[in-house]
């Protein structure tokens, strides 16, 4: 049907047409390939760089866990708030290490991360939620310690700021993202 169509204009015209469909379709293909470049460089550094962050607070995590569910006291290095922070009412959901929920948090962060490296776009997103999620009880843990235990842990701390770090690092991200669209 097309070539009964493009067979109908007189040369001239079929040849400015063929032109300007050649330019668009150059142009398109030029935009997709600098898109891609430029968002993937990016977004896999970023979520390398948060994957790296969450193993680092999943081995902070499963140590509290264990020493925890093996009465051990943890050493601290900084303070000497940590046996009164991880042996208060704070420390755990019934029978279940506060730090076992931390490990599932940065195992999901991981892998989310991880997936999203490699151009998962709903694993980004489950990132950012599972990041959220993790800003807002670290944000209350960091106030029980503040204000009602007034005591630190070095390792809860150590996991305040990777979480913060993962925050700001998935927010730039997001922020950067919604500019762009």
């Amino acid at each position: 049907m097309q070539s009964l169509v493009a067979s109908q204009r007189p040369p001239a015209r079929q040849a400015r047409y063929r032109l300007l469909q050649n330019e668009l379709f150059a142009t398109k293909a030029t935009k997709m390939k600098s898109s891609r470049n430029a968002e993937s460089t990016t977004p896999w550094r970023l979520y390398t760089f948060a994957a790296l962050l969450s193993l680092i607070g999943l081995a902070d995590s499963i140590y509290l866990t264990v020493t925890h569910l093996t009465g051990e006291n943890v050493a601290c290095i900084a303070s000497s708030g940590c046996s009164e922070v991880l042996a208060s009412e704070y420390a755990s959901l019934g029978r279940i290490p506060l730090a076992f929920l931390g490990a599932l948090a940065y195992f999901t962060a991981f892998s989310c991360a991880t997936l999203a490296a490699f151009g998962s776009n709903r694993a980004g997103n489950l990132l950012a939620v599972v990041v959220a999620a993790m800003l807002v009880t670290t944000l209350w843990l960091l106030y029980v310690q503040a204000f009602v235990l007034h005591a630190f842990c070095d390792y809860c701390l150590l996991s305040a700021g990777l979480t913060l770090t993962l925050s700001v690092a998935i927010g730039i991200n997001y922020f950067r993202n919604k500019s762009r669209q």
